[in-house]
């Protein structure tokens, strides 16, 4: 449950995707930037589990879909790698993507209140107790990063409704030859 540091940090993500070199390891990389300090982000410097974080959801992107974020796509482009990247860093995100976001684009139930994070979290606490012991406010802090991340990369409006987003043609194509299910974490783009 490691997402409840930041939300979708696409500015941080960025300069680290940027600082990436092509062919290297992302294992490599991750070490060379912080033995750099990562004095790009020096916001972020001296918080090294958000700088952990964002590391580890750049290192679940393919490099084609790393140049991708640093060199080729547009502002929503860069919001719709992040959210793939969160979507596979982060099981719980991803299958509240597809299970609850996509679900209810799907039947038209377009409002996305705390009410339906609350129930979900529960549903998944019934099978795992690591979920049941959480705090209420550790649920508190999850469900308001979560609703913070989605806002941010364009998946729920500032009124509490789910947002469709359209991929373009290359991003699309990226995210088919890495993994085809990571469609349906997009709704409106996946069956």
């Amino acid at each position: 449950m490691s997402f409840s540091v930041g939300g979708l940090m696409l500015n941080e993500s960025l300069a680290i995707a940027q600082a990436y070199q092509p062919g290297e390891a992302w294992a490599c990389a991750r070490e060379r930037l912080l033995a750099q300090s990562a004095s790009s982000l020096p916001k972020l410097a001296s918080q090294t589990r958000a700088l952990r974080e964002v590391y580890d959801r750049i290192g679940h992107l393919s490099d084609a879909e790393r140049h991708y974020l640093s060199a080729e796509a547009d502002r929503a482009g860069q919001q719709a790698v992040m959210w793939v990247a969160i979507c596979r860093t982060y099981r719980f995100v991803r299958e509240f993507a597809v299970e609850v976001i996509n679900e209810r684009y799907q039947s038209w139930r377009l409002d996305l209140g705390h009410e339906v994070f609350d129930r979900f979290l529960a549903d998944k606490a019934e099978c795992d107790p690591s979920l049941a012991a959480l705090s209420s406010s550790t649920v508190a802090k999850l469900r308001q990063v979560l609703f913070r991340i989605l806002r941010e990369a364009g998946l729920r409006s500032a009124e509490g409704r789910i947002q469709p987003i359209w991929l373009s043609g290359h991003m699309k194509r990226l995210i088919e030859e890495s993994n085809p299910a990571d469609l349906r974490i997009f709704p409106g783009n996946g069956g």
